[in-house]
C-alpha cells in the first residue's frame, strides 16, 4: 500500500481535460483534494477511485515528524 502526503505530486492513468497528467495532493484521507498543475482546476476523489487511478510518483514529499 502506498503512503500519499499532502504535497505529494502524482501521475494519473487518464489526463485532465486540460492535458495534463500531473497532480499535486492538497488534502489526504477517506477522500483526497487533487489539484491540475496544468490548469489548477481542484477535484475531490474517493480513496479507492485515487488508488485505482494512481499511476506514479513525479515528486514526493517527506511527511512531517511527529
Amino acid at each position: 500500500m502506498q503512503k500519499f502526503n499532502v504535497g505529494d505530486v502524482v501521475k494519473l492513468k487518464k489526463s485532465h481535460p486540460c492535458g495534463s497528467f500531473e497532480w499535486q495532493i492538497t488534502r489526504v484521507g477517506m477522500d483526497f483534494r487533487l489539484r491540475c498543475l496544468g490548469c489548477d482546476h481542484q477535484v475531490m476523489v474517493p480513496r479507492p477511485k485515487f488508488e485505482k487511478s494512481f499511476k506514479a510518483f513525479i515528486k514526493q514529499v517527506q511527511p512531517p515528524e511527529e
